[in-house]
């Protein structure tokens, strides 16, 4: 049982007439409790925890509390819309594409997390089109005494900017002619790492997308022989 000793007391001896006597005094305390709890009523189950307190004569050790965890600081948002229209960086058509498509719901992705080394997470948007999410900007912000500053810009739509173990992902879709909206050819997915106070380039990958799967007319089945 938890909590409990060998119910022997430190120091000082017993006669072993008071010892015998002790003994049969516990064993018919147990008899009575076993009993107790034999006869249908609830017995000495009903005394819970305390129970353990009194065998043994030995007072059980109430467990530490454990430590609580502390909450990750969240961090602080920010007004992607009002950022990105203020921004002399960012070009005239990517801001006239900038409207709210239900209400007062814009077509924006905002992510946050730790791109440039800076004391606060950086922020990175993705501007979108309203009817086929089609990403025509992609930015980076960085706070720098107190205001967010842009650091990276990409405007060749489609394109989609997210943060990955640190590092900037970039991914822009290629179209040949004739390719629908819903379906590129392939697209380049291009890793930004900060450093010299920049995005630098480090790893650039080809996805070539195939043409046959998905788009052809689905063969019937040939009947059983």
């Amino acid at each position: 049982m938890r909590g409990l000793t060998d119910g022997r007391t430190p120091g000082g001896t017993r006669r072993t007439t008071q010892a015998t006597g002790t003994a049969v005094a516990v064993f018919v305390a147990l008899g009575v409790s076993l009993s107790g709890c034999g006869t249908g009523g609830t017995g000495a189950r009903d005394e819970g925890p305390a129970h353990a307190d009194a065998v043994g004569g030995a007072a059980s050790s109430s467990p530490a509390p454990a430590a609580k965890a502390s909450p990750s600081k969240a961090p602080d948002r920010v007004d992607a819309v009002r950022l990105v229209k203020a921004d002399p960086k960012v070009s005239a058509e990517v801001k006239r594409e900038l409207k709210p498509c239900v209400a007062d719901e814009y077509p924006v992705d905002v992510s946050y997390g730790k791109l440039t080394a800076g004391s606060a997470d950086d922020v990175v948007v993705n501007v979108l089109t309203c009817g086929d999410a089609v990403g025509v900007g992609s930015y980076v912000y960085r706070e720098e005494d107190g205001a967010y500053q842009n650091v990276f810009k990409a405007e060749e739509p489609p394109v989609y900017a997210e943060i990955d173990r640190g590092d900037l992902v970039v991914t822009k879709q290629v179209y040949e002619k004739g390719d629908p909206v819903s379906s590129p050819s392939g697209e380049n997915v291009i890793t930004y790492r900060w450093a010299s106070d920049r995005f630098t380039e480090r790893y650039r990958t080809r996805n070539d997308y195939s043409k046959a799967a998905g788009n052809g007319p689905t063969p019937a089945p040939e009947p059983d022989s």
